[in-house]
């Protein structure tokens, strides 16, 4: 796919391991045209956080055009002339809060009223590694298919 046709979707959830007072932020980049998360990573909701998943992005994919919510860690991180901050209304970031509802569906260690929850952060992030390996693969079936 040529570099200007990429188009990046990126978004933050909160979880939580043991106890909802210990939030654990999952910040994910998915790519617009194969619906594959490209990058994530899970820690606070602070800048360096979002540098973080910035610096996890791919090399191929570092030049796409990014669109996100008006968090205000994105606008110090990512490149300006890439980066549009846009509200849920326009659509451009329906597909990666689209991701985190089936997230939710699926795992209910990510579910915010449930009983079921990591113990520890270790776990938490390699649950959530699984799944999005898991569902790549599912994803470029598709694809391919």
């Amino acid at each position: 796919m040529p570099e200007e046709e990429k188009v990046l979707e990126l978004d933050e959830l909160w979880s939580f391991v043991y106890r909802k007072s210990d939030k654990v932020w999952v910040w994910l980049a998915l790519c617009r045209q194969t619906r594959q998360v490209v990058a994530f990573v899970t820690g606070d909701r602070s800048r360096a956080t979002c540098k973080r998943l910035w610096q996890s992005v791919p090399e191929s994919y570092k030049a796409s055009s990014c669109y996100s919510d008006f968090w205000e860690a994105y606008q110090g991180v990512i490149p300006e002339d890439q980066h549009e901050a846009t509200g849920k209304e326009e659509g451009e970031t329906c597909h990666v809060e689209r991701w985190n509802n089936t997230l939710r569906q699926r795992l209910s260690r990510f579910v915010r009223k449930t009983l079921s929850f990591s113990k520890s952060r270790r776990m938490h992030h390699c649950c959530l590694k699984l799944f999005i390996h898991r569902y790549n693969l599912e994803r470029r079936s598709i694809i391919l298919g």
